[in-house]
């Protein structure tokens, strides 16, 4: 079952959207899931239900809300792709960290105080990152997560269970930042990078032309088991 809900932000003043899927019995745990720049569209509320069908309760906020709502967009249809790269750049990550933590606090609310994590895709990669050193995500997983390497600094306060999915020939996200998320997270005791040879951005896609089914099946697959192990 899918609707969409109201969640209030922290500072109690306004309220924004959510796609939420929930399971067809009592919810395991529940799971944030993060847009990427496209907004919440079919291939996230794909991703919901999809979790949903796996017992959680998975829960996608509108993060683009502040600047318009309801935003869905197609990067496969090139205009909405350069629409969706000038929505980035206007969007402010720091609020938009903090209506991840308003969801994270709603789902844990709306399942009697069960385990929430997070996971995030491109842009919402890179919040994953953020969340899980901002927030009390209780486990956080990233798909091609851009511009980690300027993040680093927060490292230290990431507390709870991260994973990243990090393909190799990915188009954002060059060499020189992908050897330095290895150098700088590899030792982490809590987070841990898996490599996708010969891939690019955006290969876990639900749908259009950027998806590889193969490497797709064997993220999902590791992300599945990372969020049994650490929401169970």
């Amino acid at each position: 079952m899918s609707e969409n809900v109201q969640i209030e932000r922290l500072s109690g003043d306004e309220q924004f959207e959510a796609y939420v899927a929930r399971p067809a019995g009592e919810p395991k745990a529940a799971i944030v899931v993060i847009q990427e720049i496209f907004g919440v569209n079919a291939g996230i509320r794909r991703k919901c239900d999809r979790l949903a069908e796996d017992g959680y309760l998975a829960v996608a906020p509108d993060l683009f809300w502040p600047l318009e709502r309801g935003i869905e967009l197609d990067p496969d249809i090139e205009p909405e792709m350069q629409r969706a790269l000038d929505l980035m750049g206007k969007f402010d990550q720091d609020e938009g960290i903090r209506d991840i933590e308003a969801t994270i606090k709603w789902a844990r609310a709306e399942t009697g105080g069960k385990k929430v994590g997070a996971v995030g895709y491109c842009l919402g990669g890179r919040l994953a990152y953020m969340t899980a050193a901002r927030t009390d995500s209780d486990a956080t997983v990233g798909y091609y997560a851009v511009g980690i390497d300027e993040l680093l600094r927060e490292k230290e306060a990431i507390a709870n269970p991260l994973m990243l999915h990090i393909p190799t020939d990915d188009g954002f996200v060059d060499k020189d930042t992908q050897k330095a998320m290895h150098e700088g997270l590899d030792p982490h005791p809590k987070v841990t990078l898996h490599d996708y040879e010969g891939m690019d951005h955006g290969f876990a896609t639900e749908f259009g032309k950027r998806r590889n089914e193969e490497c797709a099946q064997l993220a999902d697959k590791r992300t599945a088991g990372f969020f049994a192990k650490h929401l169970g």
